[in-house]
């Protein structure tokens, strides 16, 4: 039985565009979560492009978010996503029914900017990069 809550409990996310299955690991730092490649919005029946990776590692960060915010009693809020660098793998694409590990870490976070070295690992996969990302505080006004 798994003792972290659901991910659609921690991320703004629904239906669909939940790509994590399952919350696997969690402290102060970091947060590792795992997922079974799918067909959908992205790719085909077959594949997932390796791209897609970098949602993955998003919404892993929105959950360690998530996580935080519940601990603290606050609500789930939104963030976004500002950019990447060094995208690195040794994949193009992910089999449909692939699992994979999805682990990020806080490099550094303040009340609104945060950035995280991250790393997607299956059979034969291994992707790292670092993710930069934005969240408004609690008393911003959505967009």
């Amino acid at each position: 039985m798994n003792a972290f809550p659901a991910i659609a409990e921690l991320i703004p996310h629904t239906g669909s565009m939940i790509l994590l299955d399952r919350v696997i690991a969690f402290d102060d730092d970091s947060l590792s979560a795992e997922l079974v490649v799918r067909a959908g919005l992205f790719g085909d029946d077959k594949t997932v492009p390796a791209w897609v990776g970098i949602e993955y590692m998003a919404q892993t960060v929105g959950a360690y978010a998530g996580m935080k915010a519940r601990l603290a009693g606050e609500p789930i809020r939104l963030g976004f996503l500002l950019g990447t660098r060094h995208y690195r793998g040794n994949v193009a694409e992910f089999k449909i029914g692939t699992a994979l590990t999805v682990r990020v870490e806080k490099i550094m976070q303040d009340d609104r900017l945060g950035a995280f070295e991250c790393r997607i690992l299956g059979e034969g996969i291994e992707i790292s990069a670092n993710l930069n990302v934005y969240q408004p505080p609690l008393n911003d006004t959505p967009l």
